[in-house]
């Protein structure tokens, strides 16, 4: 009865010449509504980059024995670059998740909030390269006073097809609204030949201003951080699914990075067979360390780890790439293949032991280390990988898988960034000589 007397004023008022009254509420859809929620906690960042640069009195030798000659006679200049990115407000204190690239090698990051004129200057708090996120703090208010924010949500029960809307505050003036479905839920995306990750594809246009911002479903709700584009396709964007964000949040805000999870497992091929049968790869367990998490979980030598958290893995590296967002103490369950029956385990996750990682290297290389200032080979270890090749006690390893070393520190750290990825590459002097091996 209600929509027949409206339709009649609407008619009624045609036929007389008044301008029809606005119907606007009508056509406050679930994408109005859920941009009208979000978008108070979506900001723009700006940051400011000083770069020192000498004037060249040899224009056109630049990097050449001529600029190390006449460099003296340069003038060092201050120069200012920007970049500009959006981000978002994930909690009343302040915190805003961005993209790493936005605020990378900032000198000064600004950020500012829809409807208020000026910027403020805010904190950088952590961030990871690889992952490409990144955590602000803006300036504390005064008290009773809190931000406009929104909550992680989730992303692991996405739909393809399913509406989302991605959100971004590129130049200050106010929201940059996108519309698109979901391609993908999960999808992993190669970022280089050495890291792979797990993207939310959606058709929804992500653009250099609004990188950083969040990707909301039709309810409202935070599932993703804006993070890239396919320059090779049109129409192809990426979101950082709100589920990795949530895992790894709580180390940007408290360590300032990622340290990485250590699970123990040597992930080896399954072979392809076992990939043309499946569609997909997964990991051979060829290898376990002993007291480790994955053995403490359960996991036996021969297993194959089909999926982690319902993500297929495909390759050892893929497998060790996935775990680079799990941080200690995070929990991750594992689909895995023993025999001809699938089954789920759970593996609670620790930081990376160095005696552990040492004890690894020595049964996988076949050689030990020692020193503080320089790291010098104190054990061969008969019929090893490394007596093999003719390494002596008393060799300097001076550089693994292309990165110097300084002492044990680094050594592991390395490791640990290549555990269960083989061949390494070591660089070895003896005397006047340097040698490169591969082992094992």
């Amino acid at each position: 009865m209600q929509g027949s007397l409206r339709l009649v004023v609407v008619v009624c008022l045609v036929l007389s010449g008044l301008p029809r009254p606005s119907l606007a509420f009508e056509r406050r859809d679930a994408v109005v509504r859920a941009v009208e929620v979000c978008s108070p906690a979506v900001v723009n960042i700006r940051t400011e980059q000083i770069v020192t640069r000498r004037d060249n009195p040899v224009f056109g030798f630049g990097g050449s024995l001529f600029e190390e000659f006449f460099g003296q006679f340069s003038r060092p200049q201050d120069y200012t670059t920007q970049s500009l990115g959006s981000g978002v407000v994930i909690d009343p204190e302040g915190l805003v998740l961005t993209n790493a690239h936005v605020i990378a090698k900032a000198s000064k990051i600004f950020i500012a909030l829809p409807g208020n004129s000026g910027e403020v200057e805010g904190t950088l708090v952590g961030y990871d390269e690889l992952l490409d996120l990144a955590v602000v703090r803006l300036p504390e208010r005064s008290a009773g006073q809190s931000y406009p924010h929104l909550q992680l949500g989730r992303a692991d029960d996405l739909l393809i097809g399913e509406s989302v809307i991605a959100i971004g505050n590129p130049l200050g003036f106010g929201s940059s609204i996108t519309t698109g479905v979901v391609s993908g839920p999960l999808r992993a995306l190669s970022l280089g030949d050495d890291f792979t990750a797990v993207f939310i594809q959606t058709d929804a246009l992500i653009n250099p201003g609004n990188s950083g911002g969040p990707l909301i479903n039709i309810n409202g709700e935070l599932i993703g951080i804006n993070t890239a584009i396919a320059r090779q396709a049109q129409g192809i964007g990426f979101a950082i699914p709100a589920d990795v964000v949530r895992r790894i949040l709580p180390e940007l805000v408290t360590q300032g990075r990622i340290r990485r999870g250590f699970l123990g497992v040597v992930p080896g091929e399954t072979g392809q067979a076992f990939a043309d049968a499946r569609g997909y790869g997964g990991v051979l367990v060829t290898d376990l360390l002993e007291g480790s998490p994955a053995a403490r979980a359960g996991i036996h030598l021969a297993d194959v780890i089909l999926a982690l958290d319902e993500v297929p893995v495909d390759s050892p590296r893929e497998f060790l790439n996935f775990l680079r967002s799990y941080s200690p103490g995070g929990k991750v369950q594992l689909r895995i293949l023993r025999g001809m029956k699938e089954e789920q385990v759970t593996a609670v996750l620790e930081a990376v032991p160095m005696a552990a990682m040492l004890e690894y290297a020595r049964k996988t290389f076949g050689f030990s280390l020692a020193g503080s200032n320089g790291l010098l080979v104190k054990e061969i270890v008969s019929g090893s990988p490394a007596d093999q090749v003719g390494m002596h006690q008393g060799d300097h390893v001076v550089e693994v898988a292309g990165r110097r070393l300084k002492n044990l520190n680094d050594y592991v750290a390395v490791l640990k960034d290549r555990f269960g990825l083989f061949p390494l590459t070591f660089l070895i002097v003896r005397g006047d000589q340097g040698y490169y091996i591969d082992l094992p």
